[in-house]
């Protein structure tokens, strides 16, 4: 039999935002997802959109601007000097995970 493993339950957990996935064509990408699925286009250039869905954002991103990546919310980020602004004003870091997963902290939903 496995074991069994008991973890406490966290209070307050932590916001996933979007995730990001790189894409060849933005506008055309984009518009595969809104006709496809139930979603709103929240923001779309020539590098990145974003998609609102119900419970997450998607991000489609071209591969010279941003890794594959989800991004976490971290309010306290703004106390960071390493932080940097996207042209929405919200703040980011990108790190990895041990396995070399990006994952990008941002200081406030988007």
């Amino acid at each position: 039999m496995g074991a069994e493993i008991i973890m406490e339950a966290k209070s307050n957990l932590s916001i996933i935002d979007h995730i990001a996935i790189q894409v060849e064509d933005v506008k055309k990408s984009a518009q595969y997802y809104l006709k496809r699925f139930n979603c709103n286009l929240k923001y779309e250039d020539e590098t990145w959109a974003l998609l609102s869905f119900q419970n997450i954002n998607l991000a489609l991103v071209t591969k010279t601007q941003h890794p594959n990546h989800f991004a976490i919310v971290d309010t306290e980020l703004s106390l960071s000097t390493e932080i940097k602004y996207h042209r929405d004003g919200i703040g980011y870091v990108y790190t990895e995970d041990p396995d070399s997963n990006s994952i990008e902290i941002i200081d406030r939903q988007s």
